[in-house]
């Protein structure tokens, strides 16, 4: 198949790679010329024969939104855009209405897999028609891992069911990278551990825990054992966010999910005024001692 792909930053452009691999004739857009195959988005439109599969990887948000809108006004009647990027499916509906007041078709796509997707391929969750969906599923087929169909690909249900699809999967990606990281936190705390790498790498196989992110913790501490070279500052994309909105409009319980996200909040703080406060109401209701800004410590009674 011949189709556009928007957007080569680290998933777009390694996706290229891998649809070309697979036959593929893929034509590239992006702002920066040295990796585009197209000088604007215009072109990258006229070289494709209709119809088009326009496939976007860009920033969710505004630049999802204008990329669609302008391509809405460049594709003909019979072309379909999938949107692969991290879109909040609550954009899927609007941006599916836009383009077919042109005829033309759209797909949402819940893209997973990171940098390592170009060799191991890609978990995709797709929202649309199952025409369309059947229409582009050789390049689905190109993209996902090798092996079964359904063990790395989803047809989610209508628009918007594979961006939902992807949020949830990210929430449950928060949760299980907050708990290795505590467990690693533990261990590395702890007088009685004295090999913390050692006994995360035996994780690895036979042990209920064991997963690709474990593996990728592994890699972390073989390079860096103590993890000394990192803050622990951690931003969160937006999906976390999401994905506690929907527990609380949905009355579904999420604790796990939400304090995942609550401590990546607190890793950005240099002092937390919370913990500042319940520090001063330890120390006003029990005495507890309290540590003092600046070079010098005060401290209450320690009893209680």
């Amino acid at each position: 198949m011949q189709l556009g792909l928007v957007g080569l930053g680290r998933m777009g452009f390694n996706m290229r790679d891998r649809m070309r691999a697979a036959g593929h004739d893929v034509v590239g857009y992006d702002r920066n010329p040295d990796v585009s195959d197209s000088a604007s988005l215009a072109d990258l439109v006229d070289t494709l024969p209709g119809p088009r599969i326009v496939w976007v990887m860009v920033p969710s948000g505004d630049p999802t939104r204008q990329t669609i809108a302008e391509l809405a006004g460049l594709l003909s009647a019979g072309d379909l855009v999938i949107d692969g990027g991290n879109s909040r499916f609550s954009d899927d509906r609007d941006n599916a209405e836009l383009l077919a007041a042109k005829g033309i078709a759209y797909l949402d796509c819940g893209v997973s897999g990171g940098v390592w997707g170009k060799d191991n391929g890609y978990a995709l969750m797709v929202g649309g028609a199952a025409e369309h969906v059947e229409r582009a599923m050789p390049v689905f087929d190109a993209l996902r891992p090798e092996g079964p169909r359904e063990e790395g690909f989803a047809h989610a249900g209508g628009v918007g069911a594979g961006h939902y699809a992807k949020m949830i999967h990210n929430g449950i990606e928060y949760g299980l990278m907050q708990a290795y990281a505590e467990g690693f936190e533990l261990l590395d705390t702890a007088d009685v551990v004295a090999n913390v790498p050692a006994v995360i790498k035996a994780w690895q196989r036979g042990t209920v825990v064991r997963s690709w992110l474990l593996d990728l913790l592994v890699r972390a501490l073989d390079s860096d054992p103590e993890l000394d070279d990192l803050r622990g500052h951690v931003d969160d994309s937006g999906e976390g966010r999401w994905t506690v909105e929907e527990a609380i409009k949905l009355a579904v319980p999420a604790p796990v999910i939400s304090a995942a996200l609550f401590s990546r909040f607190r890793s950005r703080q240099e002092d937390s005024p919370a913990m500042r406060a319940v520090a001063a109401l330890r120390n006003q209701f029990g005495g507890h001692a309290v540590h003092q800004a600046g070079p010098t410590s005060g401290a209450g009674s320690t009893q209680g």
